[in-house]
C-alpha cells in the first residue's frame, strides 16, 4: 500500500497516551450532504471526549466547522464557513480548504524545473493563486477511512491530480488525515507521491474568528514567533529576500491586538513570516487569544513558514452559519506553508517533490481557554 507507513504514524499519533477503552467518549459520523457530478459528498461530524466538535467533507476536504467552549464552558463555532454544500460549491474565499496544488502565490503562472517551462492558469492577475482555476478546492476526494479510537477521532481523504491538471507537471497523489484529540486538539497530517518531478505546497485555508463570529478579529492578540518575513512586490509576489520584523507594525514576537496596527499595513495583513526553525521539527508557529471569551487557539507545524492574512477583501455579500453576514477582518488565516513563489526563488526551501520521495507535514491546531 503506497500511503502504509503515512497511515501507521496517523496510528500512533491517534494512540498516543491512550486510555482505556471504556472511558472514551469520542466519536465519528457521517451524512450524505449532497454530490458533484455523478459522487457522493459526505459530512463528517468528529466529537471528543471533552464535547469539543469538529466537520469535515471530502469536498475539497474542507474543514466546516470548529465547536470549542469559552471560558465559561459555552461552546461555539469558531470557524467561518457556510451551512449547506450549494455554499461550498459557489464562489467563496477558500473557506476552510486543502489548498494545493500549490498553495499561495506563483509569479507569472509560470516556473521552470529541471530546465522545462510549465505554464499554469493565471487566475490571480498575471500570477497563479491557490492552484490556478479550480485548484483541489473544488474536487471531491475520496474517503479512505473514518473511525474513532483510543480518545480520537480520524477521518482520512485522497485525491489524484492529473499530469498536467492546471499545468503541474506528474500524476500526484496526495492523502489529508483530520485527526480530533482528546486534547482538544486538530492535527492535519499531509502526504504526496508524484511519478514524475513536481512541485507541492499544500495547506488548510481556514478562518478563524475566536468570537465566534460576534465581532471582527481585530481584538484578537496575536503572537507569531518569526523574527522574519518574505515581503513582496505590488502583486503580492516575494521578491526573494528576507526582511526583520522587528520595530514594523510585522512584529506579533510579544502579543499585539491585530487591529493595533494594522492601519499601518496597506490593505491588511497578507504576508508570509519565516518561522524560527530548522528542519522538519513540530514547533509553536501563533497563539492567538481573544480576551473577550477567553479562547486561545495554538498553532504548531512542521512547515517553514506561515502565512498571516486577515481577510481583508471579506464584505457582506458572504453569508455563513446562522445567517452571519462575514465582514472585513472578520476571520484570520494562519496558513502554515512553503514559501510563495517558491518554484521561482531557488534561495527559498525547495518545494520539488521527486518520484520516489514522499511529501509530508504536520499541522497541529490547539484550542484551550484563558481564566
Amino acid at each position: 500500500m503506497r500511503f502504509a507507513t503515512f497511515c501507521l504514524s496517523v496510528i500512533i499519533l491517534a494512540f498516543a497516551g491512550c486510555k482505556p477503552k471504556q472511558e472514551m467518549a469520542s466519536s465519528v459520523e457521517d451524512r450524505i450532504w449532497g454530490e458533484s457530478g455523478g459522487q457522493v459528498i459526505k459530512l463528517f461530524t468528529l466529537t471528543n471526549k471533552n464535547g469539543m466538535t469538529i466537520r469535515v467533507t471530502n469536498y475539497g476536504g474542507t474543514l466546516t466547522y470548529i465547536s470549542v467552549p469559552d471560558r465559561e464552558g459555552t461552546f461555539e463555532n469558531v470557524v467561518l464557513g457556510f451551512d449547506s454544500l450549494q455554499q461550498y460549491m459557489g464562489n467563496h474565499p477558500n473557506f476552510g480548504t486543502i489548498v494545493g496544488r500549490y498553495a499561495n502565490r506563483i509569479g507569472g503562472a509560470k516556473f521552470v524545473l529541471d530546465d522545462t517551462t510549465y505554464g499554469l492558469f493565471a487566475n490571480d492577475g498575471v500570477n497563479t493563486l491557490h492552484g490556478g482555476l479550480k485548484g483541489f478546492q473544488k474536487n471531491v476526494f475520496n474517503i479512505d477511512t473514518a473511525y474513532s479510537a483510543a480518545d480520537s477521532s480520524v477521518v482520512t481523504f485522497s485525491y489524484t491530480s492529473a499530469d498536467l491538471e492546471e499545468g503541474y507537471p506528474g500524476e500526484l497523489t496526495m492523502q489529508v488525515t483530520y485527526i480530533l484529540t482528546g486534547d482538544n486538539e486538530i492535527k492535519i497530517l499531509y502526504a504526496a507521491e508524484t511519478d514524475k518531478p513536481t512541485v507541492v505546497n499544500l495547506t488548510n485555508h481556514s478562518y478563524f474568528n475566536l468570537t465566534a463570529c460576534k465581532e471582527s478579529v481585530l481584538n484578537h492578540e496575536l503572537t507569531l514567533y518569526a523574527d522574519s518575513i518574505t515581503p513582496t512586490d505590488s502583486t503580492l509576489i516575494p521578491t526573494g529576500v528576507l526582511t526583520a520584523v522587528a520595530g514594523t507594525p510585522f512584529d506579533f514576537n510579544t502579543p499585539h491586538k491585530i487591529g493595533e496596527r494594522i492601519e499601518q499595513v496597506p490593505g491588511g495583513y497578507d504576508i508570509n513570516y519565516k518561522l524560527r526553525k530548522q528542519g522538519n521539527e513540530l514547533v509553536l508557529a501563533a497563539e492567538v487569544y481573544d480576551p473577550a471569551s477567553g479562547r486561545v487557539m495554538q498553532t504548531y507545524t512542521t512547515e517553514p513558514g506561515i502565512q498571516f492574512y486577515t481577510g481583508n477583501f471579506l464584505n457582506g455579500t458572504l453569508i455563513g452559519y446562522k445567517g452571519i453576514s462575514y465582514t472585513i477582518h472578520y476571520g484570520l488565516c494562519l496558513e502554515t506553508q512553503h514559501f510563495p513563489d517558491s518554484p521561482n526563488k531557488p534561495q527559498f526551501p525547495s518545494v520539488v517533490l521527486r518520484p520516489g520521495e514522499r511529501y509530508r507535514h504536520l499541522t497541529v491546531y490547539r484550542f484551550s481557554v484563558r481564566q
